[in-house]
């Protein structure tokens, strides 16, 4: 599984008339299940007078993904689940998207709720802004003062983040990083330290 994977980076909000009925589309960033839920909620609270309220969340992403859908009250099979195909199939983690349709008066029949489902979700998600979810592991190290500023400069030269500094005896350092990156910045902080870094809690072995 790859430690980086597309994520929403904002809401988009798109619309489709198909034979009187519109279809109002909406996506957004959800990193938790809970998260999922209360855009759904939101959605339905801002589309009053709805007639469906179709939906389909992928959180997480790779092996470690939960999905949900529902049809919302159209045919089984014809709303939720095309909604959900298209999710699986765009390759982003954390989002979900929500289909309200406003009925016009005209029946669509299966096979036009399949497809007004299926391109209302792709143009939701071709609409959004996108970045990159990067999976981030923190470790705290132990050193002598002596390779203090070189030991900081080679964390920052690794895009890792300082989130807390402790000088008593020695120095320790908490910093936050890709986790992709850690065996290189391992090796060249023992490396840098002559074996002398004390590493807290190695990331290797979570």
């Amino acid at each position: 599984m790859s430690d980086r994977y597309p994520i929403p980076a904002g809401e988009s909000r798109i619309e489709l008339v198909i034979k009187n009925s519109r279809f109002v589309g909406r996506a957004a960033y959800t990193p938790t299940v809970e998260t999922a839920k209360a855009f759904i909620e939101q959605v339905k609270r801002e589309e009053p007078g709805a007639t469906h309220a179709v939906y389909a969340y992928a959180v997480g992403h790779g092996a470690a993904v939960t999905h949900g859908l529902s049809d919302a009250g159209e045919p089984s099979g014809t709303a939720g689940r095309p909604a959900l195909a298209v999710v699986k199939g765009s390759a982003l983690g954390d989002v979900t998207v929500v289909i309200i349709r406003y009925f016009g008066g005209t029946k669509l029949g299966t096979g036009g709720l399949v497809k007004a489902y299926t391109e209302a979700t792709q143009l939701a998600l071709a609409a959004l802004p996108l970045t990159e979810k990067v999976d981030r592991l923190t470790v705290e190290v132990k050193l002598p003062y002596s390779f203090y500023e070189q030991t900081r400069r080679l964390i920052e030269a690794h895009q890792a983040q300082i989130d807390g500094e402790t000088f008593t005896t020695e120095v320790v350092l908490k910093f936050s990083f890709s986790r992709e990156d850690w065996p290189a910045l391992e090796q060249e902080l023992l490396e840098l330290t002559s074996g002398q870094i004390e590493i807290q809690d190695d990331p290797s072995r979570r």
